[in-house]
């Protein structure tokens, strides 16, 4: 499966894409929400999308709502990538049309 990374840090990107990777999967590493958007638009877009809450340029929130306006017949899954504990913080991303 394709699946998609937006992680600004680089450490937490190279640990889950090494995961993700030794599970056989084929990973599209991505440092921000513009590019990961850019990805994520095209014909062939990976189904799955780990996004991270805060990034620069354009954060996870901005790119689900973006790509959720789109109304597209086979949504991307997307899940939410946070150090963000707060209860209110989940519910913000699961409001903006997080999956998980």
């Amino acid at each position: 499966m394709r699946i998609l990374i937006a992680e600004d840090d680089l450490t937490s990107r190279t640990m889950l894409s090494a995961v993700l990777k030794k599970a056989g999967h084929e990973v599209i590493a991505t440092v921000d929400g513009v590019e990961a958007l850019q990805y994520l638009l095209q014909a062939d877009a990976p189904k799955l999308a780990i996004l991270d809450f805060m990034m620069p340029e354009m954060d996870g929130l901005e790119v689900i709502r973006k790509l959720r306006a789109l109304n597209t017949p086979q949504p991307t899954y997307i899940i939410m990538l946070t150090s963000k504990g707060e209860k209110r913080d989940i519910i913000t991303g699961l409001d903006a049309g997080a999956d998980d």
